[in-house]
């Protein structure tokens, strides 16, 4: 066959593979910010995700980690258009119902087709800072450490929040499956390592909340599972303690994490954090009472 001619046959076949091959084209640009994405490959790295309805976010999170070797989409029932997206981006899916984060995660983990692993979530995107940081601790045949913790900043009403107990907000994400793996409650879930952990420099761009009222569902959810594992757990809610405990996660917020220096939004999520403390304490009272 001549360089650059199709195979022969039907115009019509020819048309269609014409046309295979334009579709193929643009899925992988839209995937890429830029063709610099496409073409730095980092060999050997699996970055994996989890997903439910999240059709207005995974796009962006698929493109940060365009770079990577393979990506993967576990997705837990979606009934958007989540699935429809990410096999239009031609990323790996697999579906398997939701039964809570660390054993849909570990899932994940075991799917990929690399050990070295970068997790994240469909609300989270790779900054570019951090993908060179990745490319390079990747560059060898092993990672130079088990495991990465890496700074996540939160994007909230309009702007970044760089303060409160919500920044740097550690988060161990790239590490080698053969020695780490999540572990954790309902509620809070996280990466375990056996070995030393480095740190990175870059950012895992984080948007957790659509706006205000998603954030109060989000916190009813959550205080909902945090009282029922307490609770189970043979915890108690003493008189005054959780009232207390909000007034201080507040101060801590506002005033010794730097809350007051970021306007109206530093304040927004200062009471919102102080209400996720005192939410816990009133469920987990109210379970005590059904004794």
């Amino acid at each position: 066959m001549t360089a650059g001619s199709w195979p022969s046959g039907s115009s019509s076949s020819a048309s269609e593979n014409q046309e295979a091959c334009r579709t193929r084209l643009a899925c992988w640009l839209n995937v890429g910010r830029a063709g610099a994405d496409i073409i730095a490959v980092v060999p050997r790295v699996s970055a994996v995700l989890i997903a439910q309805n999240e059709e207005g976010r995974i796009e962006a999170a698929l493109r940060s980690v365009a770079f990577c070797d393979e990506v993967l989409v576990v997705d837990g029932g979606s009934t958007d258009a989540t699935r429809d997206l990410v096999t239009a981006m031609q990323v790996r899916l697999i579906e398997r119902p939701f039964d809570g984060f660390v054993a849909q995660k570990n899932f994940a983990i075991a799917q990929a087709r690399h050990d070295v692993v970068l997790s994240l979530d469909a609300d989270e995107e790779v900054s570019h800072l951090l993908r060179r940081e990745i490319q390079d601790v990747c560059a060898g045949e092993t990672l130079p450490q088990s495991g990465y913790r890496i700074p996540r900043i939160t994007h909230y009403l309009g702007r970044e929040i760089r303060g409160t107990d919500w920044y740097p907000d550690w988060q161990l994400r790239l590490f080698d499956r053969r020695a780490g793996r999540f572990k954790g409650d309902l509620v809070h879930e996280s990466v375990k390592v056996d070995g030393e952990v480095g740190r990175l420099k870059g950012e895992i761009i984080h948007r957790p909340y659509r706006d205000e009222a998603d954030h109060l569902r989000r916190i009813d959810r959550y205080t909902t599972l945090w009282a029922e594992t307490a609770h189970r757990d043979r915890r108690r809610a003493w008189p005054g303690f959780g009232e207390a405990a909000a007034f201080f996660a507040f101060v801590r917020n506002y005033l010794f994490k730097g809350g007051i220096f970021l306007g109206s939004a530093g304040l927004t999520v200062s009471r919102m954090n102080a209400l996720y403390v005192r939410q816990k304490f009133v469920k987990l009272k109210a379970l005590e009472g059904r004794r």
